[in-house]
């Protein structure tokens, strides 16, 4: 996920990621010249890399953009990978009505994105996971690679991340 907070050591973490990983471009708040041109230089090094990016945003400016699919709450075009953020049972149906591909599960943990936020623990992350099939799951909040080690690939596909990927 991309942040504002990792500004600085963006495009480097974007670098260092695993080939074949995901990224979700978000920087809602730059100017849409600005943040445009940022989309292109992480779609370059996500090429060179073998990386997934996702927009966050419509359907129709991550197809225009050249993104591998969109992120978030909207109807998504069937030509992108789709993806939504969830955090309880309603948000799931919503996403699985919208047949989105990825969901989002969070937050596992207490995160710094979310201060006040009440983590979901094990217990519930894992029946929230359990009522997302067939979507694949990705846990986020507070996760790190050690606590991604603690989960089964039937229950989460994959984790994502913001404060891990910081030096």
């Amino acid at each position: 996920m991309t942040d504002p907070r990792l500004d600085d050591q963006l495009l480097a973490a974007i670098r260092r990621l695993p080939t074949g990983s995901g990224v979700i471009f978000r920087h809602y708040a730059l100017d849409p010249k600005q943040r445009k041109q940022l989309f292109g230089q992480v779609r370059h090094i996500c090429a060179l890399r073998g990386h997934i990016l996702m927009l966050a945003g419509d359907a129709r400016t991550a197809r225009f953009w050249g993104a591998y699919g969109v992120h978030g709450q909207g109807m998504a075009s069937r030509r992108l990978l789709q993806s939504a953020p969830v955090h309880h049972h309603r948000e799931i149906k919503q996403a699985k009505r919208r047949r989105a591909d990825v969901l989002f599960l969070s937050p596992l943990l207490k995160t710094r994105s979310h201060p006040g936020a009440r983590a979901l623990g094990a217990m519930a992350f894992h029946r929230l996971a359990l009522l997302c099939r067939p979507a694949l799951v990705v846990a986020l909040g507070g996760m790190n690679r050690a606590e991604a080690a603690k989960w089964s690939r039937n229950i989460v596909h994959g984790w994502a991340a913001i404060d891990a990927f910081r030096r």
